[in-house]
């Protein structure tokens, strides 16, 4: 029977945050060392091999390798939309479902990529309603009508990210962005929970 990790003195951050954390599971991952060359393959970045996270989807190499792959396409392919529009669309995402962990990574790469570190703290701070502008507000709102049910998206978002200036490539991105991050946001929920930096 697998063992549940409880983790009674765990420092838990208490707000939404840019800053780096670290992620706990709740079932012991498989260590680094003990990792097989097809886990460490499925990984496809070798350097994953540092975090308990992608150690425990390395259970399943098949998997952890497609979702991957989908992860970098989605977020490093060339043309579309602004690297900073994938990660804000991304950290809405993880804003709206309360995945404290995500959005620190995806906040921080739209601040970086974005040179506004002031909207993306805003979102963080007063959540999906935050008034950024007319195109963070529609890619904001597009991602969490997605979130919300795929069905809540529709005509009304598409007119808006065409108002704030995206093209039809680019619409297609944000929703690549906010669904591929709808559903990692509900794997890393279930599966373990961010502490503060040792």
């Amino acid at each position: 029977m697998t063992e549940i990790l409880t983790h009674p003195d765990l420092s838990r951050p208490e707000a939404f945050t840019r800053a780096e954390l670290g992620w706990v599971p709740w079932i012991e991952p498989s260590a680094a060392e003990d990792l097989s060359e097809r886990q460490v393959e499925s990984l496809v970045q070798p350097s994953r091999t540092a975090s308990p996270y992608f150690r425990l989807l390395a259970d399943d190499p098949d998997v952890v390798e497609a979702r991957t792959k989908a992860d970098l396409e989605i977020f490093q392919a060339k043309g579309g939309l602004e690297r900073a529009d994938r990660e804000l669309a991304a950290a809405a995402v993880s804003r709206h479902n309360g995945c404290v962990f995500c959005a620190s990574v995806h906040a921080r790469f739209a601040a970086h990529y974005s040179k506004q570190p002031d909207l993306v703290d805003q979102l963080l701070d007063e959540g999906v309603g935050a008034e950024l502008g007319q195109r963070w507000n529609a890619v904001v709102a597009a991602s969490v009508a997605l979130t919300d049910t795929p069905v809540a998206f529709g005509a009304d978002q598409v007119t808006q990210l065409r108002e704030a200036g995206l093209d039809d490539l680019e619409i297609s991105d944000v929703v690549h962005s906010a669904g591929f991050f709808n559903w990692a946001n509900r794997l890393m929920l279930s599966l373990g929970e961010p502490e503060n930096p040792s």
